[in-house]
Formats: structure tokens, C-alpha cells, sequence
């Protein structure tokens, strides 16, 4: 496992090679990282026997509105179908995956695929709030740190992540705006070794747009927005599609750069 992983080392590594800037590296640490981050850091890079990796991380809102919407049940089975779908990848033994809800919660720290666990009645029921912008900003930090692990090893990685909203942030408390976010987004995807996802789950058209809006804020790039209808069938289609393009993704770099630039429309 990775507890005793050296986040500071790792970071002051990732600033002098020119990974991240001082003011990136400043916007990640204000989330705790040795509380919030090293839970799901699991897996070791020294025990994972692969020359390469693929890194899949999900943030899922599990806010009270998924429940009123009767929307639980779809994104449990949105959640399985992106863990099934990779199980199908040729490159199984080079993918970690990591769940998180937005409350917090670790469904499961990195772990190799045949590890995952598949998301049920039990471990997941949507009854909190919605802190985007805080747990956006831990999701960040977690997938950059597990990025580095690897990269300190000299094990080539490649990311892949999903942000899950059906609401617009409402309770966080140390990232008030979408602005840090995006320089930490901005300065990921100009490595060309991350795709950064985000999905809005709304019902009417302008939610829609508000969600597109607040994702692009967030630095995210259109084509990897997603805006499902708030029904079971399109919330279920939406993870679907990033299902696919994950898979796409992970075949090869070649493969993950034509997936980055072309997006969900490829």
C-alpha cells in the first residue's frame, strides 16, 4: 500500500522538472492531503508489474438531489459499467482504478481492476451535499500523486478521470471558485498524459449549459463534457460513452492522444 508515500518530495520533484508550477502545486495542497489524500493512494508503484499505466479515477455525486431524482440506482450501474467495460481492455493488467464520492467517501483506494468493487444499495446511497469544487480539487491532487509515484519509479503513466454532478457546488469550504481548478486542469492537459472528464446530469436545457459553463470554468475541455438528461436510460448511455472512450484510451499512447484530442464525439 501506499501510506508512506512523501506527497511534499514528490511535488518539490514534479516543480523542478517543470510538471507542475509553484501555483498549481500551490492550488492542490490546499486540500489536505495527508488526510483526504493518502487514503487512496492503495496500491504501491513498486507493487504493480507493469511497464506502463492507466490511471482511472471517478468522483461521484452522492447528494440528496440523486436521490430525490430517483437517479441512485442508474448511477450505481453507470459506475459498474465503466469497471465492467475495462475488465473487457486487453490491457487489464496495466490499469488502476479509484473511486471517490462527493462527500468524501472512498469506495475503493487505487487498486489493480480485478480488485474494483462494484457499486451497490450498500455502499452507496446519495444523502449529502455537494462541496464540487473542494472534492474536484482532491480528486485532482489524488490523481496527480499517484502520477507521480509512478513517474519517480520511471513507469510511463497516463490518466484518466471523471467528475459526476447533478448540482452546482453548494458546500465547499476551501475552493470557492472554479479559477484555482482550472490552472491545476489547465497545467495537466498541456502534459498531454490526462484526460479530465466531467458529466452534469440535468433536466432542463439550461441546466445543461450551466453545467458546460461551470466545466469549462473549471478548465475542462468541451469535448470532454457530458450532459445527460436527468433520466435513468441517459445517465446509463452518458457512462456508457465514457466507458468506450476509456477503453479507447488505454490501448496504447498513440491510442490515448488520439482519444484526448477527438473527445467523447470520436
Amino acid at each position: 500500500m501506499s501510506k508512506s508515500v512523501n506527497i511534499g518530495q514528490l511535488f518539490s520533484t514534479a516543480k523542478a522538472e517543470g510538471e507542475l508550477s509553484a501555483g498549481a502545486i500551490n492550488a492542490l495542497t490546499v486540500v489536505d492531503l495527508g488526510a483526504q489524500i493518502q487514503p487512496a493512494l492503495g496500491i504501491s508503484a513498486l507493487d504493480v508489474q507493469a511497464s506502463e499505466v492507466v490511471i482511472v479515477s471517478m468522483k461521484i455525486d452522492d447528494s440528496g438531489s440523486i436521490s430525490a431524482a430517483g437517479n441512485e440506482q442508474s448511477v450505481r450501474d453507470g459506475h459498474n459499467i465503466v469497471v465492467d467495460a475495462l475488465g473487457e481492455s486487453k490491457q487489464i493488467d496495466n490499469i488502476l482504478v479509484q473511486t471517490s464520492y462527493l462527500n468524501g467517501k472512498i469506495l475503493y483506494p487505487y487498486v489493480l481492476l480485478d480488485q474494483a468493487k462494484r457499486m451497490d444499495g450498500r455502499n452507496y446511497q446519495a444523502n449529502g451535499g455537494t462541496p464540487l469544487y473542494d472534492e474536484t480539487m482532491v480528486l485532482l491532487a489524488t490523481v496527480m500523486v499517484k502520477y507521480l509515484e509512478f513517474a519517480d519509479q520511471g513507469v510511463p503513466a497516463r490518466t484518466i478521470s471523471l467528475i459526476v454532478t447533478d448540482g452546482r457546488d453548494e458546500h465547499s469550504r476551501k475552493v470557492l471558485d472554479p479559477a484555482p481548478i482550472k490552472k491545476v486542469v489547465t497545467e495537466m492537459l498541456k502534459k498531454e498524459r490526462h484526460i479530465i472528464a466531467g458529466m452534469g446530469i440535468g433536466q432542463t436545457q439550461d441546466d445543461k449549459d450551466f453545467f458546460r459553463d461551470i466545466f469549462q470554468r473549471m478548465g475542462l475541455r468541451d469535448e470532454w463534457i457530458l450532459t445527460p438528461d436527468n433520466t435513468p436510460s441517459e445517465i446509463r448511455k452518458a457512462f456508457q460513452v465514457f466507458s468506450q472512450s476509456s477503453v479507447r484510451a488505454s490501448r496504447s499512447a498513440a491510442s490515448f492522444s488520439k482519444t484526448a484530442a477527438g473527445g467523447f464525439g470520436q
